[in-house]
């Protein structure tokens, strides 16, 4: 499993991920599922992968040409005119690539090689923008009704950001606010695990403006950790008793 967070922000866009893939409790590892390309100046582009490993990892190996040399590739996505085309050519590569696995391995294939993709990035002269691309290959965007996008293991992390996420919050409080989430999910599920991937794009910036990556001994992770421990503990003893409530 894993677990990624795309937010839309009136300054730009955030983006984490989770590191961890398994096959098991005794076989885990870790490997990258957030992916960027630049052009200074003209567009930033960035996706986040869920589902099965191989299936992802051959979608970004097509996206980046792996079958010629390096320098002969070229990323497709760099030409494209607008977000919408990056992200259906994305979503019908996606779809390819599952069709392809499932129809090699037959029977045995049906709904094993699924996995779905968040992308966000800019094109100059148009507004950052992100998406949710299907593993049937359709998509939907980020709107002021739905300004971020989860994907891989959800339901954990959720309650944190529809609480508390404002579209005009600062990065650094959305940075807060995604460490809260992912510190909720790995509490929770075994099967989302550290490191943690953490891009920042700013508006109009056409490249990263922060990128970094979160390991299990990072001082500000545990520093958000244990004070939302306490602060959850704090605010359930605040609550009034039901005692109160049924004389």
């Amino acid at each position: 499993m894993t677990y990624c967070v795309g937010m839309v922000l009136d300054k730009g866009l955030v983006l984490m991920s989770d590191t961890r893939t398994n096959s098991g409790v005794d076989n885990i590892s870790v490997f990258r599922k957030m992916f960027h390309w630049s052009v200074p100046g003209e567009r930033v582009l960035a996706v986040m992968t869920a589902g099965n490993l191989a299936t992802t990892q051959a979608v970004i190996s097509q996206l980046e040409e792996r079958t010629k040399t390096p320098e002969e590739r070229k990323n497709s996505l760099l030409d494209a005119p607008t977000m919408f085309n990056v992200a259906t050519e994305i979503g019908h590569l996606l779809r390819e690539t599952i069709e392809d696995r499932q129809e090699a391995n037959g029977a045995r294939g049906k709904g094993r090689f699924t996995a779905s993709i968040i992308l966000a990035g800019q094109i100059a002269g148009m507004e950052p923008r992100l998406f949710m691309i299907y593993p049937e290959g359709n998509f939907i965007e980020a709107s002021f009704d739905t300004p971020f996008f989860q994907i891989g293991e959800t339901k954990y992390g959720r309650p944190i950001i529809l609480r508390a996420y404002e579209r005009d919050m600062s990065f650094e409080d959305a940075v807060k606010l995604l460490m809260v989430s992912f510190d909720s999910t790995l509490k929770a599920n075994l099967s989302v695990g550290l490191p943690l991937d953490l891009m920042v794009i700013g508006r109009d910036r056409f490249e990263p403006a922060h990128e970094r990556r979160i390991s299990a001994d990072d001082p500000y992770f545990d520093a958000i950790s244990s004070g939302w421990g306490e602060a959850l503990r704090t605010a359930f003893h605040s609550l009034p008793d039901y005692s109160l409530y049924t004389k």
